[in-house]
C-alpha cells in the first residue's frame, strides 16, 4: 500500500481535468491518484475513463458539497495520509515529498499545506490559503500573504517551514487516522470554512498543522462557485457563525459573539449599499438560518467543547484584523507584527 493518496472531489470539472489532472498523476510520486465524483453531468468521468485508466474512480451517490463529498469519499481510501487536491489547481514537480516527509518525521503534525500562488498571477499568492491560514480573536480567518482580499507578491518572505492556525482544504495534507478520529469536516457546511473547523478541533486536541514553503502550487480559484455569487457569500457568513459558535469557549462566546452578530450585520449593510444587495441579502439569509438550526449547532458544540484539551492557542491573533485592515489600513501579514 502507498502512503499517501490525492483525492481530487469533482463536480463537473471535466475542463480542469484535461488541463491538470495529467501533471498530478505525473508529479505525484509514489501516490494513488483517487477522482471521487460528486454526480458529475459533464464528461469528467469518461474522459478519465478513456485517457487515464490508471486513476481509480469513487461513484458517490449524491452531491452533497464539498464537506460530505470527501467524508464519504474517504471513508473509501486506504492510506496513511489523504491529499485533499481541488481540481482546479496546477501541482509542480517534487510537490508532495517536502511535506510528506515533515509528517515521517514528526508525529505530532498532523495537517500541512504547500505555498498557494494564482495561477493567473503566478508570482502572487491565492486567496485561499496563501502562506498558511491564521484567525484573529473574532474569528475572522486570514493568511500570511493575504488579508481579505489583499494579495502579496511572493518575494520569499514565506518561504521555508512554520506553525500555522489552518491549512486550506484547496490542498490539504492530513493524516488518515486524525481525520477519522476528529469526525472528519461538518457535513452541514456544504462548501467554505469546513478546513477552518476541522483544524480549530485539530489545534484543540493538541496537535500542530504546518505550512511547507518547500512545495508550491498554482490555484486557479472560484472554479466551482465563483467569489461574486450571492450563495458563496451566504455559506461564508452561516458557516463563519457555525465556526465560532462551535469553537469559542463559553467565555469567548458570551465576550465576542455579540460582536461578530454586529460586525456581519455592518458587513451586510456595506454590502447594499456599496456592492450589491443580494449580498446584503445573503448575509441576513445566513443568520436567520443559523439561529433556525441553533438545537443543531448547540449539539455540536458540545460535542466540540468535551473533545478540546487546549483553549489558548499561539496561533490566534489576539487582535482584530477587521480593525487593522478596515479601520487602520493595514494591508500586509507582516504589519500586523503577529508572531505565532
Amino acid at each position: 500500500m502507498k502512503k499517501a493518496a490525492v483525492v481530487i472531489l469533482n463536480y463537473n470539472g471535466e475542463r480542469y481535468l484535461r488541463q491538470f489532472l495529467p501533471l498530478v498523476i505525473t508529479h505525484s510520486v509514489n501516490c494513488y491518484v483517487i477522482v471521487a465524483d460528486n454526480c458529475s453531468t459533464d464528461g469528467s468521468l469518461a474522459y478519465i475513463e478513456q485517457h487515464h485508466p490508471e486513476v481509480e474512480i469513487l461513484r458517490l451517490s449524491k452531491n452533497s458539497g464539498y464537506s460530505q463529498g470527501y467524508n464519504e469519499a474517504l471513508q473509501l481510501v486506504k492510506a496513511d495520509y489523504y491529499i485533499l487536491l481541488n481540481s482546479d489547481i496546477e501541482v509542480t514537480e517534487n510537490w508532495t515529498q517536502p511535506i510528506l516527509e515533515m509528517l515521517d518525521s514528526d508525529p505530532s503534525v498532523v495537517a500541512a499545506q504547500p505555498k498557494i500562488l494564482s495561477w493567473h498571477q503566478k508570482s502572487y499568492f491565492e486567496y485561499a490559503g496563501a502562506g498558511g491560514g491564521y484567525i484573529d480573536s473574532l474569528g475572522y480567518p486570514f493568511c500570511r500573504g493575504r488579508l481579505f482580499n489583499t494579495l502579496e507578491e511572493d518575494k520569499g518572505q514565506y518561504n521555508g517551514t512554520q506553525q500555522i492556525f489552518w491549512a486550506t482544504g484547496a490542498c490539504l495534507f492530513i493524516r488518515a487516522d486524525t481525520f477519522h478520529e476528529l469526525g472528519g469536516f461538518d457535513p452541514d457546511f456544504f462548501a467554505h470554512m469546513e478546513e477552518i473547523d476541522l483544524c480549530w478541533r485539530i489545534n484543540g486536541a493538541g496537535y500542530k498543522i504546518m505550512y511547507n514553503g518547500n512545495s508550491t502550487v498554482y490555484h486557479v480559484g472560484g472554479g466551482t462557485l465563483h467569489k461574486s455569487n450571492p450563495h458563496k457569500t451566504y455559506l461564508n457568513f452561516r458557516n463563519g457563525l457555525a465556526l465560532v459558535y462551535k469553537n469559542y469557549n463559553t467565555r469567548e462566546l458570551w465576550l465576542k459573539f455579540p460582536i461578530r452578530i454586529a460586525l456581519d450585520i455592518v458587513a451586510a449593510m456595506k454590502f447594499m449599499l456599496f456592492d450589491t444587495v443580494a449580498d446584503g441579502m445573503a448575509v441576513l439569509k445566513a443568520h436567520w438560518h443559523f439561529w433556525i438550526e441553533w438545537k443543531v449547532n448547540y449539539k455540536k458544540r458540545r460535542n466540540t467543547q468535551k473533545q478540546k484539551r487546549y483553549f489558548h492557542l499561539s496561533t490566534i491573533y489576539k487582535g482584530s484584523v477587521v480593525f487593522q485592515y478596515f479601520i487602520k489600513g493595514v494591508r500586509s501579514f507582516s504589519a500586523l507584527k503577529f508572531k505565532p
